[in-house]
């Protein structure tokens, strides 16, 4: 039996192409693994000039393409799996299927997103045999796109990273807030955390960009690993949830992250957030816009019983709802093989 997988996805402990590289361990799978940072790899000024004046294009992605292709040809795997907008151009594609490769992306961006959008990609996606997609808000663009078929299929969780970690005493005192964040600084989101400084919350923002802004940079904390995370979360009081706009988001990673920390979730309220955690109040609490934000932060930290029911639920919910990437390499390798 054929279970040999090349996997493309980035190597950060943090990223999806790691997550799933775990999963596929696992599950006992034969794995080689193709980091996408060897695409992006050369001096700052040409990588400057490829994202801004040649459509976001990876400086080496005729080389890395032609890297995967030859691991193709010398390990002979039964399936390619892609992770988001990777650069392995349309010629190697065309060229892996005729070694009857099956050829999966788990497209965890939105190609059409104008932070990201890029020409290479949209020439590989008819080349894909299944498109994964995390979010519903596209599917029927993508299947205009595509000759494969696309189905939908959300992030998740990494349990041997997302778990819950209390910090001892002094590290309580240093991540103690009222509101936690983790995500980068789009410029859409510093609205919501600048209403929240503003309405007298104790905040603590984790990810990129925040010290870039004048209502932000008090509180911004930097890029964080998986273990600040959990100690992040386990002490904040709320986690904030927003999703990506510029992504037509419905769900993001710390919508499976969070829960499976065993933080509180005060999440936005979208169509996928509630297919996943149920109606108001059953595991997390919702808002549609930063009043509604603010009146849920304030009634939150009020109730302490809330918060800790809410949290034990969210977490129950999560953790014991098949929501690891496990889980979700198990759906792709189903589908395909169906």
């Amino acid at each position: 039996m054929n279970d040999k997988l090349i996997l493309v996805g980035d190597s950060d402990i943090i990223h999806i192409g790691s997550h799933l590289l775990d999963s596929a361990k696992e599950l006992g799978l034969d794995v080689r693994f193709c980091d996408v940072k060897d695409a992006f790899a050369g001096p700052r000024w040409l990588s400057r000039i490829n994202w801004y004046l040649r459509d976001h294009r990876p400086n080496r992605l005729c080389y890395f393409s032609n890297i995967v292709l030859k691991v193709c040809q010398e390990f002979q795997p039964k399936w390619l799996l892609s992770v988001g907008l990777a650069p392995v151009n349309s010629s190697a594609l065309a060229a892996i299927v005729k070694l009857g490769i099956k050829r999966l992306n788990y497209l965890t961006d939105d190609p059409w997103n104008p932070a990201h959008r890029a020409r290479f990609f949209f020439s590989a996606l008819p080349h894909y045999d299944r498109i994964f997609s995390t979010r519903l808000s596209n599917l029927d663009e993508l299947k205009n796109k595509c000759r494969g078929n696309v189905s939908y299929l959300p992030f998740a969780y990494n349990p041997n990273l997302h778990f819950p970690q209390k910090p001892d005493e002094k590290e309580g005192r240093e991540y103690e807030c009222d509101v936690a964040f983790v995500g980068g600084a789009d410029r859409d989101r510093v609205g919501y955390i600048y209403r929240l400084i503003h309405a007298g919350f104790r905040v603590s923002l984790y990810g990129g960009y925040w010290d870039r802004f004048s209502e932000t940079r008090k509180y911004a904390r930097g890029h964080i690993g998986p273990e600040t995370m959990r100690k992040a979360v386990s002490a904040a009081k709320i986690n904030l949830c927003l999703v990506r706009r510029a992504n037509q988001d419905g769900n993001s990673m710390r919508t499976f992250e969070i829960p499976a920390m065993g933080g509180c979730m005060l999440a936005e309220d979208t169509a996928e957030h509630k297919k996943i955690f149920g109606g108001e109040g059953e595991a997390v609490a919702y808002f549609k816009n930063i009043d509604e934000m603010i009146q849920k932060a304030r009634f939150l930290i009020a109730n302490e019983t809330e918060r800790n029911r809410l949290a034990e639920k969210c977490h129950n919910l999560i953790v014991g709802g098949g929501n690891t990437y496990k889980d979700r390499f198990l759906t792709i390798l189903k589908s395909v093989e169906s």
